[in-house]
């Protein structure tokens, strides 16, 4: 299964300037999501970013890296304009890592490849996890992704669905038995074929509304396959907090290691 890891790197961030900068064990965040990518068996990884202090950081450490433009609405935009720039063949499947996810499993990286590789007509796949906190179920933080019978997203928002009328009439402290909820997490495996199209498709009513980009491409047509998996991914580094807590982790584990 032959694929390629992108992953877009903004150094820009509201709530933690620098962040693809920030240190994680001697090393920056964005190089450590870039080790962990190439763990995944990818043919190339390749950093994709619009800062030059993240350029030469990467390039410093020996990792692939594309600059892309500043001004791209979403990251699916600088995923494209990085297709082109590395002249991917639009049969080409691109893993979407994000640069702030440094524990990001590599074998789930993998899957995502692999489940698009097994679904020739979808454009992309993702992935979800059942629903079992009801706190979850009705945080609108936490998409939510409803899926047919063959394992297509049928649609991803942002609201509690599907709506247990009966059950959540009489209390919303916990959810029914058997309540196919999902929660949908931000990795993605793409054809480059797609990620050609993408910039050129107009958004949808629906995904200004939910602020979720996904929805264009259903909007359009486009196919997503979504593999339902067990357990919650590793969080990703958004707050200052979290980044404390990430580096704590990698201190135990090089302590561990002796």
């Amino acid at each position: 299964m032959s694929f390629i890891v992108l992953i877009p790197a903004r150094y820009a961030s509201t709530r933690l300037p620098g962040k693809p900068l920030a240190d994680i064990a001697g090393k920056p965040m964005v190089v450590r999501v870039a080790e962990h990518a190439q763990a995944s068996g990818a043919a190339r990884v390749v950093v994709a970013t619009d800062d030059a202090r993240v350029e030469a950081a990467v390039a410093a450490h020996g990792i692939a890296v594309c600059m892309t433009r500043a001004d791209h609405p979403t990251g699916t935009d600088r995923l494209a304009e990085a297709a082109a720039a590395l002249a991917l063949p639009d049969d080409a499947i691109v893993v979407n890592v994000q640069g702030d996810e440094p524990l990001l499993d590599p074998v789930l990286m993998r899957r995502m490849a692999e489940v698009l590789g097994q679904r020739p007509d979808a454009a992309i796949a993702t992935a979800c996890h059942p629903i079992a906190d009801a706190a979850e179920a009705f945080n609108p933080n936490v998409v939510k992704v409803v899926l047919d019978a063959n394992g297509y997203a049928m649609y991803f928002s942002r609201a509690t669905i599907p709506w247990a009328r009966d059950a959540f009439a009489a209390t919303r402290d916990a959810l029914p038995a058997g309540l196919p909820l999902y929660r949908h997490y931000g990795l993605y495996a793409y054809r480059v074929s797609f990620l050609r199209a993408y910039p050129r498709l107009a958004p949808a009513p629906v995904e200004r509304f939910e602020a979720l980009e996904q929805l264009r491409a259903l909007w359009h047509g486009y196919r997503i396959a979504v593999e339902v998996t067990h357990g919650t991914p590793a969080p990703g580094i958004d707050t200052p907090e979290d980044l404390e807590r990430v580096r704590a982790l990698f201190a135990a584990r090089g302590a561990a290691r002796g």
